[in-house]
């Protein structure tokens, strides 16, 4: 049976309950399990054991050189519902100055924002399969800057992303 999907990521970070804080308050992650040193998330609408596992470093740990320096990861993606709920994600890291960029990939609208340790992460929509144009599928050729309120009008509030089917608000 071929992979599924990815069930967790693991982070390293300087500060554990920073960290915590931080993916608590702008993405309503929630702790399921903590020792010394670590924590583990789940994100409210998941199934898995858990979503992201964070070890602490120290606060003498280096910047990550990744995709500057070094190879490495760059960047991890969760998927939410609603555009509804992209727009209050982007509101809320805007407050916490974590957003840097907002694209719309066509197929996929998208916020990317960076955590305490400055390591970037993506929250996107995606257009439900049956919304799915020749235009819609063309436009993923080029990235332009993402306008939620319009894809609210085009798309519904509401509407669910992904595979899913929609349901216009």
């Amino acid at each position: 049976m071929p992979v599924q999907r990815l069930n967790h990521a693991v982070l390293f970070v300087r500060d554990v309950e920073r960290s915590v804080a931080f993916y608590r308050e702008a993405l309503g992650f929630r702790v399921v399990m903590e020792m010394r040193g670590a924590a583990f998330l789940q994100a409210s609408g998941s199934t898995n054991d858990h979503d992201l596992g964070l070890f602490e470093l120290g606060a003498q740990a280096g910047p990550s050189g990744a995709g500057r320096s070094t190879v490495g990861l760059y960047h991890l993606a969760w998927e939410v519902d609603t555009l509804a709920e992209l727009e209050r994600i982007a509101l809320k890291l805007g407050e916490l100055d974590a957003l840097v960029g907002a694209s719309d990939h066509s197929t996929t609208k998208a916020l990317y924002a960076k955590d305490p340790d400055g390591l970037e992460f993506e929250v996107s929509w995606l257009v439900p399969a049956d919304l799915l144009t020749e235009e819609v599928l063309s436009g993923r050729s080029g990235i332009k800057p993402l306008d939620i309120a319009r894809e609210k009008e085009r798309y519904g509030a509401q509407t669910r992303g992904g595979l899913g089917v929609s349901i216009p608000a």
